[in-house]
C-alpha cells in the first residue's frame, strides 16, 4: 500500500511538472519580438485576430495563435523553363525570373494557399499565351513586351493575392537546335550581304569623290585660266592705255617745243645725231651697211628722209637778216 502511494505521489509530480512546463512555453510564446520587414499573421479561436509589425507584441495564451510569418521584402522567384509553340508552330523553351513582393499579409494568407506557386504559374501560362501570338522571330524583340504583358497579368491577380509584382524578364528562348542553326546560316547571309553592300557602297562612293574631285581641279583650272586671260587683257588694256598718253604728251611737248626761238634747229640738230647713232651702231654690227658718197651732204640726206626743216626754202627777212626757219614739215616718230 505505501509503494502505491508513492508512485501515485510521484505521477502527480510528473503531472503537474508537465503542466507547468506546457504552461511556462505556451506563457513564453505568447510574447513576441516582431523584426523589421516581417508580419506576423494571428488567429484567436481559428478566427483572425490581427497581424503584428515590428516591435514588441504580447498575445493571449491558448487563445492566440501566429499562423504565418510573411517576409515584406522583394524577393526573387525562378519562373522554371517551360515549352512554348509560337505563332509559326516552332517549340521554343522559355524561363524567367520575377520581382514580387507581399503588400497585405491577411490576402496573402488567406487569398491563396501558395502565393509564390500561383504567381509562378500564372507567369508561364501568360508568357505561354503571349508567345503563341508571336512568329519566332519576333519572340526575340519583343522581350518587353512580353514581360509588361505578364507583369500587367499578376498585377491584376496579385490585387486579390495580396502581392505585388514589380518586374517580369525572360532569361532565355532557347529554340530547337535545327531552328538554331537555320538561323546562324540566315544571319551569315545576311552578314555577307551586307559587307558586299557596303564594299560597293564604298567603291561607289569612291568613284564619286574622285569624280567630284576631278570635276573640281577642272573647274579651279578653266577659272584660273579666265581671270589670268582677263588680267593680261586688262593689264594690255592699261598699257595701250598709258602708252597713248605718254604718246599725246610727248607730241605736245614736242609741238611746244618747235614753236619756241630755236626750237625746230634744236630738233634738226637731235633727229641728226641719233640718225649718226644707228649708223654707228650698224657699223659695228656684222651687218652691211650702205653709206652716201659724199656725208657732208648730211642736209641732202636728211631732205631726202624727210628730217630736214627746210631751211635752205626759208624766206628772207626784208632787212637782209634770216628769219627764223618754219617748223618741220614731218611727223616725228612715235617714241
Amino acid at each position: 500500500m505505501f509503494e502505491l502511494d508513492s508512485y501515485l505521489q510521484i505521477f502527480n509530480l510528473a503531472v503537474w511538472g508537465l503542466v507547468l512546463l506546457g504552461l511556462a512555453v505556451e506563457f513564453v510564446r505568447s510574447i513576441r519580438l516582431v523584426p523589421n520587414q516581417k508580419a506576423y499573421v494571428v488567429e484567436r479561436l481559428g478566427r483572425y485576430h490581427k497581424t503584428l509589425r515590428a516591435g514588441f507584441h504580447a498575445m493571449l495564451p491558448f487563445l492566440d495563435k501566429v499562423v504565418q510569418v510573411l517576409d515584406l521584402r522583394e524577393e526573387t522567384i525562378d519562373v522554371p523553363p517551360q515549352e512554348c509553340f509560337t505563332g509559326d508552330e516552332v517549340k521554343v523553351e522559355v524561363d524567367g525570373v520575377m520581382y514580387i513582393s507581399v503588400v497585405d499579409p491577411v490576402k496573402a494568407t488567406y487569398g491563396i494557399t501558395d502565393y509564390r506557386f500561383g504567381a509562378m504559374q500564372l507567369a508561364q501560362t501568360t508568357t505561354r499565351a503571349v508567345i503563341g501570338k508571336l512568329d519566332l522571330d519576333r519572340t526575340f524583340e519583343e522581350r518587353e513586351m512580353i514581360s509588361s504583358k505578364v507583369v500587367e497579368v499578376l498585377e491584376r491577380a496579385g490585387q486579390a493575392w495580396g502581392i505585388r509584382v514589380h518586374r517580369y524578364e525572360i532569361k532565355n528562348i532557347q529554340p530547337p537546335m535545327t531552328v538554331q542553326d537555320a538561323m546562324e546560316k540566315q544571319v551569315t547571309a545576311e552578314r555577307n550581304r551586307r559587307a558586299i553592300v557596303a564594299k560597293a557602297e564604298g567603291q561607289r562612293q569612291s568613284m564619286i569623290n574622285r569624280s567630284e574631285g576631278t570635276k573640281q581641279e577642272l573647274i579651279n583650272k578653266s577659272e584660273g585660266e579666265r581671270q589670268r586671260r582677263v588680267n593680261e587683257a586688262e593689264g594690255k588694256a592699261q598699257e595701250i592705255v598709258a602708252i597713248a598718253e605718254a604718246t599725246a604728251d610727248s607730241l605736245e611737248k614736242i609741238a611746244s617745243a618747235i614753236e619756241q626761238p630755236g626750237g625746230a634747229a634744236a630738233l634738226e640738230l637731235q633727229l641728226a645725231e641719233r640718225f649718226l647713232a644707228e649708223l654707228s651702231h650698224l657699223a659695228r654690227a656684222d651687218t652691211d651697211v650702205l653709206l652716201p658718197l659724199d656725208l657732208g651732204r648730211l642736209r641732202d640726206i636728211l631732205e631726202g628722209l624727210q628730217l630736214s626743216s627746210g631751211l635752205d626754202a626759208a624766206p628772207k627777212a626784208t632787212d637782209g637778216a634770216p628769219t627764223r626757219p618754219s617748223a618741220p614739215a614731218f611727223e616725228p616718230p612715235l617714241p
